[in-house]
C-alpha cells in the first residue's frame, strides 16, 4: 500500500473529515483533497504531521511518501531498475 492509499484509509477510520487535517496542515482543504488522490505531493513536514494526527508510525509513513517519489522517478526504467537499486544501496552504506 502506497502513502496516498494508507492516509486515506486511516483518515476513514478515524472517521476524519479532509478539511480537519487540511487545518492541522495549514492548507486549502482542495490542496489535501489532491495529496491524499495523489495529484499533488506531500512534503516531508507534512508527512509527518499526518503521520502523527491519524496515530500511524511515522517512519512508516516516511518510508511509503519515499517509495512512491522513488517509484515517480525509476518507475518507467523496469530493466535497470535492480542495478540503481543497487548502487544506491552501496552509496547510502559508505
Amino acid at each position: 500500500m502506497m502513502f496516498t492509499e494508507q492516509i486515506k484509509q486511516l483518515r476513514e477510520q478515524l472517521q476524519l473529515p479532509q478539511r480537519k487535517l487540511a487545518e492541522a496542515l495549514d492548507i486549502d482543504s482542495a490542496i489535501y483533497c489532491k495529496i491524499e488522490k495523489g495529484e499533488r505531493k506531500a512534503i516531508k513536514e507534512q508527512v509527518i504531521i499526518i503521520a502523527r494526527i491519524l496515530k500511524a508510525d511515522k517512519e512508516d509513513h516516511l518510508s511509503l511518501w519515499l517509495a512512491d517519489k522513488v517509484t515517480a522517478v525509476v518507475g518507467d526504467e523496469k530493466k535497470i531498475t535492480e542495478k540503481v537499486f543497487s548502487i544506491s544501496k552501496e552509496n547510502i552504506k559508505s
